[in-house]
């Protein structure tokens, strides 16, 4: 018993044209950002993740975060994205070690070269 290619083929087409492509918005996914803050009155960096960037932000910003109340105001210069909470939580800890704060350095280092 042979199929032939064309029989195939028009089998898959027609389940792929089936198939709907939704994009999702970030409320319906799992992502986790983590950010890199800095100071606009210290210089300072503050290093972090969130699931809610946003309002994450607006907290550093309205003193309500304790290590971060006296740098206020704060600008988001650096963010990446993890699809869960554990990978956001080993790559904040890297960030934050000193080889992080050197990947850092240099993958920002037009941004420091403009002076911010």
């Amino acid at each position: 018993m042979s199929i032939s290619l064309d029989r195939v083929w028009a089998n898959v087409y027609n389940k792929i044209s089936t198939l709907t492509i939704r994009v999702l918005t970030p409320l319906e996914t799992n992502m986790w950002y983590v950010y890199l803050l800095l100071s606009k009155s210290y210089g300072r960096w503050y290093i972090g993740s969130t699931k809610n960037l946003q309002k994450r932000i607006l907290n550093h910003n309205s003193g309500r975060n304790k290590s971060t109340k006296y740098g206020i105001p704060w600008k988001l210069i650096y963010c990446e994205i993890s699809l869960n909470r554990y990978d956001a939580r080993a790559r904040e800890k890297y960030l934050k070690s000193g080889m992080g704060r050197r990947y850092l350095k240099n993958r920002l280092k037009f941004f420091f070269a403009q002076g911010f």
